[in-house]
């Protein structure tokens, strides 16, 4: 992930969104076969946002 730029991380972060939301769409109607898949999308999510705010804080380092 972090060798990806980020506007690309950007652009999965909101599949990734999508991609939960459907997950929980599908759990809420019990069409949703593996349940282990909620949490590993969320997990995916935090590290991009980690690495978006990690990003960010280094430009605003750098800015200073």
């Amino acid at each position: 992930m972090r060798a990806l730029s980020p506007g690309e991380l950007t652009r999965q972060l909101e599949a990734a969104r999508r991609e939960l939301f459907d997950l929980r769409f599908r759990a809420a109607t019990k069409q949703l076969v593996n349940h282990r898949e909620i949490p590993r999308v969320k997990r995916d999510i935090a590290r991009m946002q980690t690495v978006l705010r990690e990003w960010e804080l280094a430009q605003s380092d750098s800015a200073e």
